[in-house]
């Protein structure tokens, strides 16, 4: 064997060339270290003297040992080093599924839109509200606003709705009517109106000679006792109550949230017993 040389270089392969000073070789063996530190061998027929090692990495250095095998033997060892050039690594054998075009991405869903809030009907004592959706779908809705003492209230309503009504309002007040849009786990909104409810009618009788019809007594106003909870789990609380004096038409039971948003649970006014879920 004679001397081994590096006759060219690209950033992903060297190519080697030698000669034989004498006699004939039946194979030659070509050995280096990969990127990794694994050796690797690159078998090259007798009758050669180059060859293009291939599947190199850019601007590294590598060390390349040359044997002849003449019969059994493996004569010599010859050696040389080079750097690879900068840049892109030469032509590499790809899988075919990395030749497949990629999947399109799925769009995500765009989140509905909440159009005008409208109080489009209003009496002493409730206010009706009217909202579009100009785009997508809602889950749910849901009407927020305080009542005459300033208690927050909470008034859902379902996805199909537009339109809702609030009840048990004062006369002659100003309420602010916020609608929240439920979409999925996000609460949309919110978009916002004003109404001041109506003044009751004032209407006279006249009575001729009729007699005035004696005053009842008003009703004695109910009492409400303690509440507790009598039973408590992670994501439930059961409340109790009693009422000794007096029946209610129905209780209200107001709490907010892990958000802090309010929410309202109404009750009949037989229970004594509610579960906050």
């Amino acid at each position: 064997l004679g001397e081994l040389t590096v006759s060219h270089v690209t950033p992903g392969s060297v190519q080697l060339e030698w000669s034989v000073l004498e006699g004939t070789f039946d194979s030659f063996t070509v050995q280096y270290r990969d990127v990794q530190g694994q050796p690797q061998a690159l078998a090259v027929d007798g009758g050669s003297r180059m060859v293009t090692v291939p599947g190199l990495s850019p601007s590294r250095r590598y060390k390349f040992n040359l044997y002849g095998v003449w019969g059994r033997k493996r004569i010599g060892l010859i050696s040389t080093e080079a750097v690879t050039g900068e840049g892109i690594s030469g032509p590499r054998l790809c899988p075919l599924w990395a030749l497949a075009p990629a999947p399109p991405k799925k769009e995500p869903p765009s989140p509905p839109r909440l159009g005008e809030l409208t109080a489009s009907h209003v009496s002493p004592d409730s206010v009706q509200l009217e909202w579009s959706v100009p785009e997508g779908t809602f889950d749910s809705f849901t009407v927020q606003y305080k009542d005459a003492q300033g208690q927050p209230q909470v008034l859902p309503v379902d996805g199909g709705s537009r339109t809702v009504t609030v009840p048990g309002l004062s006369p002659s007040r100003r309420y602010k009517f916020n609608l929240y849009g439920v979409w999925g786990r996000k609460r949309l909104g919110p978009v916002s109106t004003d109404a001041v409810t109506d003044v009751y009618a004032r209407h006279c009788a006249l009575s001729v000679a009729a007699a005035a019809k004696p005053e009842e007594e008003p009703p004695s106003q109910p009492i409400l006792v303690e509440l507790t909870a009598s039973h408590v789990t992670p994501d439930s609380v059961q409340l109790e109550w009693s009422v000794p004096e007096g029946t209610f038409d129905s209780f209200t039971v107001q709490y907010k949230d892990a958000q802090g948003q309010p929410q309202v649970l109404p009750v009949d006014g037989a229970s004594r017993t509610v579960t906050v879920p």
